[in-house]
């Protein structure tokens, strides 16, 4: 479970560095641009989604073990 979780961040974090190569910072809000933010946003949510969960994962194996 734990390969799995890094895999789908470094998934996650790779999606936002190709939305960032997608941005037109003269025109933010408009076309690709926009659908890049979006994308961008999504893929944060994502990577904090998993941390969470990763972290709720490590506080279940510590008080399983005591």
């Amino acid at each position: 479970m734990k390969i799995f979780i890094y895999t789908l961040m470094t998934i996650a974090l790779a999606l936002i560095i190709f939305n960032i190569t997608l941005l037109d910072f003269d025109n933010l809000l408009t076309g690709n641009s926009l659908v890049a933010l979006i994308g961008i946003i999504a893929s944060l949510c994502a990577v904090c989604i998993l941390v969470i969960f990763r972290m709720a994962k490590n506080i279940e194996e510590k008080t399983r073990n005591h």
